[in-house]
């Protein structure tokens, strides 16, 4: 399992895929003050919201190659077949996707909010919900990446099946913000919801992802 995270994960290092997700993620907050204009309490209020939003696309960006290399070089048929448990492969890949792709989104998030005018309270929060939303994402990810394996050109389908489920890890994760900037005490509970959807995905999403690519191999 360290064997298989390690590739993963060098793997995706070398590819780019890091260093990708966080240029669109750039591209996306720097462009957002030109179209809005110069008005700094505006952006300051849509900030969250525009981080999060730039973080899901660029993590959607990410998870066409989750399992479509290892199908094209048979890598996926040897793990399919191998000794680790399906599920437990699928986590692992997604935990090494996480660490790539994503960990770089949320450690650039407080230097991109400084574009958006956002305060250091906005700011810390950000970083905290997309630490803890993101993982939800990429779980959700690897089920629409793992339906959209066996297609060609399937790049496309992930992102539409992917993000209309993404929708509540969205809500709950600018709420939990919003709640910090506004008043400490709504933050808790739509950060506690957004935690525990981090949690829920995490379980569900390997057990379905691993169905779905034992469904492709047969």
């Amino acid at each position: 399992m360290r064997a298989l995270f390690r590739r993963d994960l060098k793997l995706a290092f070398s590819s780019g895929g890091g260093m990708t997700a966080v240029i669109f993620f750039l591209a996306v907050i720097a462009t957002v003050p030109f179209g809005v204009g110069p008005d700094l309490n505006l952006l300051s209020r849509i900030g969250p919201a525009i981080l999060w939003i730039g973080a899901l696309l660029s993590t959607l960006l990410t998870l066409d190659r989750l399992f479509q290399a290892d199908r094209e070089d048979g890598t996926l048929d040897l793990l399919i077949a191998g000794p680790v448990p399906m599920p437990l492969v699928v986590l692992i890949k997604c935990l090494a996707l996480w660490t790539a792709s994503c960990l770089p989104l949320v450690l650039a998030s407080p230097l991109l909010g400084l574009f958006l005018a956002l305060q250091p309270t906005a700011l810390f929060a950000v970083m905290l919900t997309l630490f803890v939303g993101t993982p939800a994402i990429v779980f959700i990810g690897a089920v629409g990446a793992a339906v959209a394996v066996a297609l060609p050109r399937g790049g496309l389908l992930v992102s539409v099946l992917v993000l209309p489920l993404t929708i509540p890890v969205l809500i709950f994760g600018v709420s939990a913000t919003y709640g910090a900037v506004t008043d400490p005490a709504p933050f808790l509970p739509p950060f506690l919801i957004l935690c525990a959807l981090t949690l829920f995905f995490g379980a569900l999403g390997p057990l379905a992802a691993a169905a779905a690519l034992k469904a492709s191999g047969d």
